[in-house]
């Protein structure tokens, strides 16, 4: 008798609610915590300091477990749209930090440290206030750059993932609902997770999702509790029908035996898995990897076997980060060779991907 198959465990399954008490006063708080109606709440002065999330070594052992299961809600407090020029033209205020999905290289936890769950913001008309009132101080933009030829962008998940996001609440839907009624502006928010109840909003062209993507085999070493590469693959026409636009990451592009093989492989992948409607669209960042001695220690606790790709100091040099963080990156010269050899590849597999930035 074959044996039957054991259902994945949710990605979000919310049995605690660390609350400030602020957040839960607000309607969207109030509709959040509703939609885990047997979650603890537990009240707390700050979603920065909860010792039994933050800061705490013996999370590493529970990592996973907290990311499905705990959820903070707190209120954005500041509220600036902050200029960026690489991926987007600005970085619209956060309505979440954190994230569910456990990728080994993330550099999120290192603002929280250890297994830093989704932290939602509740008071999005504030949010969205300040994005509206950004927007319509720009105008129109005067001229192409590598983030969009027409339109100022607004990165909307610098640090966590909308999809996953909007699970949780209608924080994202919002902010998508948002741009829809713009005519100057577009967000775009990069992903490692499908969430096909987007496809039922209506973005009318002014959202831009990019999907991440590495070869299928390191992806299922390093970003864990993400969505599969062929799902991702196959949602990319789904998301271009439903009126977004569609763009790929190629990142972090981690550096292994076999990686220039492995990349073309998924080059041919994506090639075969998207029509020409994503196709005539198509544009992607490709970003090698970064990683930190401090993330290194962490993981060794939880997912040493990641870190036989990620740390190789042989390959490796440190760098400052823009946020005065110091790093580790591959060395510069070998990193601008591991570049042209993939964009080579990139080159004569997906001849009609724009490069919108490469570093």
């Amino acid at each position: 008798m074959p044996t039957a198959a054991v259902a994945a465990p949710p990605l979000i399954d919310i049995s605690r609610i660390y609350a400030e008490p602020a957040a839960l006063d607000l309607p969207r708080g109030r509709e959040m915590a509703a939609r885990w109606p047997d979650a603890e709440i537990v009240p707390v002065e700050s979603h920065w300091r909860i010792p039994e999330l933050h800061g705490d070594e013996a999370n590493v052992r529970r990592w996973v477990r907290i990311k499905r299961e705990a959820l903070v809600l707190g209120i954005k407090k500041t509220l600036t749209v902050r200029p960026n020029g690489r991926s987007a033209d600005f970085i619209a205020p956060s309505t979440a930090n954190g994230c569910a999905m456990a990728c080994s290289y993330c550099y999120v936890p290192r603002r929280k440290g250890y297994s830093n769950p989704i932290t939602a913001f509740t008071n999005i008309d504030r949010i969205a206030g300040a994005i509206a009132k950004h927007v319509h101080k720009q105008g129109a933009k005067p001229e192409a750059n590598q983030c969009d030829p027409v339109d100022w962008v607004y990165d909307l998940g610098e640090n966590s993932d909308c999809s996953a996001d909007a699970l949780l609440g209608d924080n994202v839907h919002d902010l998508v609902d948002l741009f829809a009624t713009f005519d100057t502006a577009k967000a775009s928010f990069a992903t490692k997770f499908v969430n096909r109840e987007l496809l039922e909003w209506d973005p009318q062209g002014r959202t831009r999702v990019r999907f991440s993507l590495m070869p299928a085999a390191m992806a299922k070493l390093t970003d864990i509790r993400t969505t599969p590469i062929p799902e991702r693959i196959a949602a990319i026409d789904d998301f271009v029908a439903a009126g977004y636009e569609v763009h790929v990451n190629f990142s972090p592009v981690i550096i292994a035996p076999g990686w220039q093989e492995e990349w073309r492989q998924l080059f041919r992948q994506l090639d075969a898995g998207i029509g020409p409607a994503a196709k005539a669209q198509l544009a992607c960042e490709v970003i090698l990897l970064t990683h930190n001695a401090a993330l290194h220690e962490v993981n060794l606790g939880w997912h040493p076997k990641a870190e036989e790709v990620l740390w190789q100091p042989q390959l490796q040099e440190p760098k400052r980060s823009e946020n005065g963080a110091i790093n580790v990156r591959y060395r510069m010269g070998e990193k601008r060779r591991y570049l042209d050899q993939l964009l080579a590849i990139m080159a004569e597999e997906l001849p009609y991907c724009r490069v919108r930035y490469a570093f």
